[in-house]
């Protein structure tokens, strides 16, 4: 009887908690603030308020819910954008996803090891964790949004791609960090190659897998089609990671390559996919909310080397990198702004660095605590100006158009 009552105080709280997290969410809406920053915000309010909120959930816990609301937000996420949308602006997306990545974390390393006179290895595991975007941010700040041109493609696509690349990163930069007889080239490098193209080929595969059934088995109800569809997402990532790849990459290339197929029940799968994604969202900011520690933040002046590094991240950082690299691929120069501005922080840069806290890295805890006020900078005062940004830069943004498939 004790085991039954257990569980059901977990389903109320669970319950309680995503139901209040909605509430947060109109609330933000209301204020013109991306939800992520909010729920981050109460969540670690709550946490230092109700010391039992502590001991709810572990790291590892935490890993378990981020990434499994990214393998629905990336899938959804790619099947929002599709194959031909993506084809318009896939060298851009790459460049960003790939080169953009690699570099943004080198140049947050080398800013933390000046300012900050920490260790290059310490400040390699900052620069990876903060240097990719995050998807769940993007994606919900562009919600229901069009973006003239190729500007919102770019930012959603290379949201989806730096994910994988930056995880791979920072897997590596773990073991490097931890252990004695690793090396940048046969550890950081060789995990990030057999990452990507393990998950591409997954993806590719998964992609087909799913495709087939679609178009040649039909199911009895068609209310089948979402729950096969987000099962076969699933399988996709857990191929993906079996394999030693990158099962992020992998679904969402698997939802990019499925996103234009044309089959029955389309819409009911897309609308449950966008439900699940939204959950997704809640769960994870809630969850990772709770793990923050505001007090050991102040107390060990966490807050103002964040500050730094998002304002550095923000303002020169990004756009030192992102400039550059569009710059040959014949986008106008507000919308080159644009999408330097748009690199959103979020979910992923907060589980990169749980990595680093989990894996036992030196200086981990106090890695943590800054990515979370990069994060909460990027998401409540970057987040919240994009509209703004896009409509001084000359970018239009309109409501999206209906599906009507």
């Amino acid at each position: 009887m004790d085991d039954v009552n257990d569980f059901a105080r977990v389903v109320l709280v669970v319950s309680g908690a995503l139901s209040l997290a909605i509430g947060v969410r109109v609330v933000a809406g209301r204020l013109a603030v991306p939800t992520a920053g909010l729920l981050l915000v109460v969540a670690a309010v709550a946490s230092d308020v109700f010391d039992e909120l502590n001991r709810i959930l572990t790291f590892d816990d935490v890993q378990r819910v981020a990434t499994l609301a990214l393998v629905v937000i990336l899938f959804d996420g790619g099947q929002q954008i599709g194959l031909r949308r993506f084809r318009a602006a896939a060298v851009p997306v790459l460049a960003l996803g790939v080169v953009g990545t690699f570099a943004t974390a080198a140049l947050l390393a080398l800013a933390a090891h000046v300012l900050f006179d920490l260790s290059w290895t310490v400040s390699g595991l900052i620069g990876a964790a903060l240097a990719p975007t995050d998807p769940a941010v993007t994606f919900s700040v562009l919600a229901g949004k069009e973006v003239e041109g190729r500007s919102g493609t770019i930012l959603e696509g290379e949201s989806g791609f730096n994910d994988p690349v930056g995880i791979a990163l920072m897997i590596g930069m773990v073991e490097l960090a931890t252990s004695g007889d690793a090396s940048f080239g046969s550890d950081v490098v060789a995990e990030f190659l057999v990452q990507m193209s393990v998950g591409l080929v997954v993806g590719i595969a998964g992609a087909l897998a799913i495709t087939c059934p679609l178009r040649y088995v039909p199911l009895p109800d068609r209310t089948l089609y979402p729950i096969a569809v987000i099962l076969a997402a699933g399988a996709v990532y857990g191929t993906a990671g079996v394999a030693h790849g990158s099962g992020f990459l992998a679904v969402f290339v698997a939802g990019i390559l499925v996103g234009d197929l044309r089959y029955p029940a389309r819409t009911a799968v897309r609308t449950f996919n966008s439900a699940l994604a939204d959950l997704g969202e809640l769960a994870a900011f809630v969850a990772l909310g709770l793990t923050v520690q505001l007090a050991f933040i102040g107390n060990e002046g966490l807050w103002w080397r964040g500050l730094v590094l998002a304002v550095l991240l923000g303002f020169v950082i990004r756009p030192l990198v992102v400039v550059p690299i569009l710059a040959p691929m014949g986008l106008s120069r507000g919308e080159q702004a644009f999408v330097a501005w748009s690199g959103l922080k979020g979910a992923v840069p907060i589980l990169l660095a749980s990595l680093a806290v989990v894996g036992g890295a030196d200086y981990a805890p106090e890695i943590y605590g800054m990515v979370f006020v990069v994060v909460l900078f990027s998401v409540v005062v970057q987040g919240t100006l994009v509209p703004t940004v896009a409509s001084r830069l000359g970018v239009p943004m309109a409501p999206a158009g209906a599906d009507h498939s």
